[in-house]
């Protein structure tokens, strides 16, 4: 997605874009090292749920495609723009999954999965932790006794293996390494797309929709073309590439959603508090960290 949709910035505006690519966590912890002297224009995705608290690093500003987004996706922050809206999603590999039933998170803790689950760690990826809060929901109606539980269990299936980043769980379930995934929709769809022996399974305890964003970095050293990016990225021609062919799925009101993604209302779509939310991420990192640890 990444180098497809620089290209294709590059081929409509003539702005020459360099991207350096690493987990949510690491982009965060070099945009505050260079808070001095910014060395990027922009943090292209990270979950709001992610991002939130740190958006004192971000400069506001509101797109030219506003009025065109669900409400729900609207940057009422004023620095937080959403570009599309991201699912966690089950990627299970069917070749190697067998008889088994996957069809939400309690299936993920059959004795027959102990150490073939692909997760990474929640303080260095984004969709890892809206895994991580999306079970606390589904499982538990929140930060509940109940969530943790599940967690703790979850946690005992992984048998010691946390991968590093994103992209090693859905590679690592599509090349054949794990059986199962915690991913995003994209990550699992686009697989799906390519026609390999993969499915996204939407959990039938319930899935959370996080809107992904565009950020731009206050202080950068290029601020006009990285609004010029962003209303880019947001544009109606743009989402309909993003959305049909990267699997990326939009926020618009007025495009339709693509042909390997589940439309919204055959889901079920659950909500978390967002405020409250951003406000103990720390604390649900420290949580599942001491968890996963002992």
């Amino acid at each position: 997605m990444i180098d497809s949709m620089c290209t294709q910035f590059e081929a409509d505006t003539g702005i020459h874009a360099e991207c350096l690519a690493m987990g949510t966590g690491d982009a965060l912890k070099r945009i505050e090292t260079e808070v001095d002297n910014p060395q990027a224009d922009i943090l292209w995705s990270g979950t709001i749920g992610t991002v939130k608290n740190r958006s004192e690093f971000f400069a506001d500003y509101t797109c030219a495609n506003e009025e065109f987004f669900f409400d729900e996706y609207k940057n009422v922050e004023g620095n937080l723009t959403r570009f599309d809206t991201i699912p966690s999603v089950i990627m299970v590999n069917t070749d190697l999954i067998g008889d088994i039933e996957i069809n939400g998170y309690e299936d993920l803790l059959n004795p027959e999965l102990k150490g073939k689950i692909a997760f990474c760690d929640p303080a260095a990826s984004s969709s890892a932790f809206e895994h991580l809060v999306n079970m606390l929901y589904a499982m538990g109606g929140g930060d509940t006794p109940e969530g943790w539980d599940y967690v703790t269990k979850f946690c005992e299936q992984l048998d010691g293996k946390l991968l590093s980043g994103s992209s090693a769980v859905y590679k690592g379930v599509a090349d054949g390494e794990y059986t199962v995934g915690l991913t995003f929709e994209q990550g699992s769809a686009q697989y799906v797309g390519a026609g390999a022996p993969v499915k996204t399974v939407y959990m039938e305890e319930g899935v959370i929709f996080r809107g992904d964003g565009v950020y731009i970095i206050k202080n950068c050293p290029n601020e006009e073309n990285a609004r010029a990016f962003v209303d880019w990225l947001t544009s109606k021609d743009v989402q309909e590439m993003m959305n049909n062919t990267q699997y990326r799925r939009t926020i618009r009101t007025d495009v339709p959603a693509g042909d390997a993604m589940v439309p919204m209302d055959q889901i079920n779509v659950i909500t978390d508090d967002e405020a409250n939310t951003a406000a103990h991420k720390s604390e649900w990192l420290d949580k599942f960290k001491d968890i996963f640890t002992q």
